[in-house]
C-alpha cells in the first residue's frame, strides 16, 4: 500500500488491532515509505525557522520514530543530538540509518533524562498518541529536561475547513478508531482531530512555557491569506535575578 515498498492492507489491519507500541514495532520496516513520515518539505521548513533561532546546543527528538528529524536538529544544534521513542522497532530503523545518534527506549511521559539536559526540543506527528489529558504531563516533562531559556518546537497545520475533503476523512478516521477503541483491546490511541492548537497553547502556558508561533510560509498558504503550518515556540523562561540581588 502506498508504495510498493510500503506495507499491506492487512499489514496495516495487523497493526491497526495491536497496540501503539507494538503496532509500531511492526510498520517500521516500512514506515518511511508510508504518507505517516513527515514529508521533508515541512522538516526543511522547520529547519529553516530554527536556523533564523539559533545555534542550540544540546538537541532532543521527542518520539523520534525512525528518525526523519534528526536531520534537522543536525542542522541547527551545535551540541549532542538525542532521539527518544517507546517503540523498539521504530529505534532500530533510526539506528542503522545514523549510529553515532543516541537512540533512547523511554515513554515520553516520563523522560529519563536530568533536569536541563537539552536546549533545543523538537516533536514531528505525534501527539494524536495522546489523549488530551495526558498532554498537560507531557508539556511538563518537556519543560524539566529542557534548560533555561531552551525552546520546544513543533509544525501544526491548519485544520482544514468543512469545505475540504481531509476535513470529513479526518473525522471519518477519528470516528472509526474511537469505535476500534471501544470494542478492541488493547486500544490503539491515534486521534488527528484530538489535538487543538488553541487548547494546546493553553496546557503549554500552565506547564509554565512563552507561547509563540512563527509561520512556516514555505509550505503555502490557505484562501484566506493564512498560512498553512505553523512553528509553535514553546520557551522555557531564562532564570531571573532575584530581587534586590547585585551582580558582582
Amino acid at each position: 500500500m502506498f508504495s510498493p515498498e510500503g506495507p499491506s492492507l492487512r499489514e496495516l489491519a495487523v497493526q491497526a488491532l495491536s497496540s501503539v507500541e507494538r503496532g509500531y514495532d511492526l510498520l517500521a520496516p516500512k514506515f518511511d515509505h508510508t504518507p505517516f513520515r513527515t514529508p521533508d518539505s515541512v522538516l526543511d521548513a522547520v529547519a529553516a525557522a530554527l536556523r533564523r533561532t539559533g545555534p542550540h546546543g544540546d538537541g532532543l527528538d521527542l518520539c523520534c520514530g525512525t528518525g526523519a528529524g534528526r536531520p534537522v536538529l543536525d542542522a541547527v544544534c551545535r551540541g549532542t543530538v538525542t532521539g527518544v521513542d517507546f517503540s523498539a522497532g521504530m529505534l532500530d530503523v533510526a539506528r542503522r540509518a545514523a549510529p553515532d545518534t543516541s537512540w533512547v527506549r523511554a515513554d515520553a511521559r516520563r523522560l529519563p533524562f536530568r533536569g536541563g539536559a537539552f536546549d533545543l526540543v523538537v516533536s514531528f506527528g505525534a501527539f494524536g498518541h495522546f489523549l488530551p489529558r495526558e498532554l498537560p504531563g507531557l508539556f511538563a516533562q518537556v519543560h524539566s529536561v529542557l534548560r533555561p531559556g531552551g525552546t520546544f518546537a513543533f509544525p501544526v497545520l491548519a485544520p482544514p475547513g468543512p469545505a475540504s475533503p481531509l476535513h470529513w476523512a479526518l473525522l471519518g478516521f477519528d470516528a472509526g478508531m474511537r469505535l476500534r477503541n471501544a470494542v478492541w483491546r488493547p486500544p490503539f490511541v491515534m486521534y488527528y482531530r484530538a489535538f487543538r492548537p488553541g487548547e494546546v497553547r493553553g496546557a503549554l502556558r500552565r506547564a509554565g512555557f512563552a507561547v509563540g508561533s512563527t509561520p512556516l510560509t514555505e509550505l503555502g498558504r490557505r484562501r484566506d491569506g493564512s498560512p498553512r503550518a505553523r512553528l509553535v515556540t514553546a520557551r522555557r523562561e531564562a532564570v531571573q535575578p532575584a530581587a534586590g540581588s547585585v551582580n558582582s
